[in-house]
């Protein structure tokens, strides 16, 4: 899950914008962490759907 989605327990406002530490901190962790975390689910499903596409492609041309 991205940052951009998250709202705040501590001051309900949304995470992107930082308005108490809270908000701060969980940006500035989600931020360090990188990697798989900021890939949504349709970014994700969109992937696999253009590797499922090559695939098939690839196994077309051998046969």
């Amino acid at each position: 899950m991205t940052f951009d989605r998250l709202v705040c327990a501590q001051c309900a406002g949304p995470v992107s914008e930082g308005r108490c530490p809270t908000c701060r901190a969980t940006r500035a962790r989600m931020e360090q962490e990188g990697g798989w975390s900021g890939i949504s689910p349709a970014t994700l499903i969109a992937a696999l759907v253009a590797l499922l596409a090559v695939i098939l492609v690839v196994e077309h041309a051998t046969a």
